[in-house]
């Protein structure tokens, strides 16, 4: 038969305190191992499922603001082609003009020539203004839809503008502009297509500043949810790290409590 053996009210109230004082201690070296204060539902139900929503939706955000940083670029894509396109119907204004003022034939033709190379030079850059397979100057544009919601409540549709020679309506050469009037229809024609591609690239410009504003607001709203899910579940390390030296302390101060209550005992076996 086994017989029980009691405890000493002291030495049971020590035992007690030093198991707690351990429980702590171990549960404040998680935290400080992990950086958090809720490391499961366990440990606080409210705050870590309030966490994982705000973390949650950051991380729907993040996938996110990378296909809005992509459309950003493929806007700016396409402003860099408008801005390309807008240089060479300069040149080609430049080459019509010199061509006006030169009574000779010969180099009119050799002129109209270069003009002819520079339109086909344009209708390449409208073509090879590509970014991942979007084209928003050539002539049959892509659409493009910049979702900035989760829920894809919010949403910005930029409209391709075509930008090729057909579409600024700039014809070859006529007649290798052998007459004034052949060589003013060309200036004519060029005039209404540098109108047309400022307008474009104002267009084009003001979506892509909408698009880099929504993608600092998705960096900056990120940021908040995470910083907000922090607030629930991150442990304050520098307070950690003092409540463990105060734990480690007490741990000290409950090992001698339990050892002088059980020098006390045995000195009262000593009497008999």
């Amino acid at each position: 038969m086994v017989t029980a053996i009691n405890l000493s009210a002291a030495t049971a109230t020590n035992l007690l305190a030093l198991q707690r004082t351990t429980d702590a201690i171990a549960r404040t070296q998680e935290r400080l191992a992990t950086g958090l204060k809720v490391n499961s539902a366990i440990d606080n139900s409210v705050a870590f499922f309030d966490a994982a929503t705000l973390s949650g939706r950051a991380t729907d955000l993040q996938l996110l603001k990378n296909d809005v940083d992509q459309a950003v670029s493929t806007v700016q894509t396409a402003v860099d082609g408008i801005e390309a396109i807008e240089d060479i119907v300069e040149e080609m204004k430049g080459l019509a003009l010199s061509a006006k003022s030169d009574s000779s034939s010969t180099n009119r033709s050799k002129a109209a020539v270069q003009f002819n190379d520079l339109r086909s030079q344009l209708d390449n850059l409208a073509n090879d203004s590509i970014y991942k397979g979007t084209n928003l100057l050539t002539g049959s544009p892509a659409n493009l839809k910049v979702t900035f919601s989760e829920d894809g409540s919010s949403t910005l549709t930029v409209s391709g503008i075509a930008s090729d020679s057909s579409a600024l309506s700039i014809t070859t050469a006529a007649s290798d502009w052998t007459a004034d009037t052949n060589v003013d229809f060309a200036i004519n024609d060029l005039d209404s297509a540098l109108t047309t591609l400022r307008s474009s690239a104002l267009t084009l410009g003001s979506n892509a500043d909408v698009i880099s504003l929504r993608l600092d607001f998705a960096d900056t709203l990120i940021t908040t949810l995470e910083k907000g899910a922090g607030k629930y579940i991150n442990a304050d390390l520098n307070a950690e790290s003092a409540n463990l030296l105060t734990l480690q302390t007490r741990l000290q101060l409950g090992t001698i409590g339990l050892s002088i209550a059980q020098q006390s005992e045995q000195a009262v076996f000593k009497l008999f």
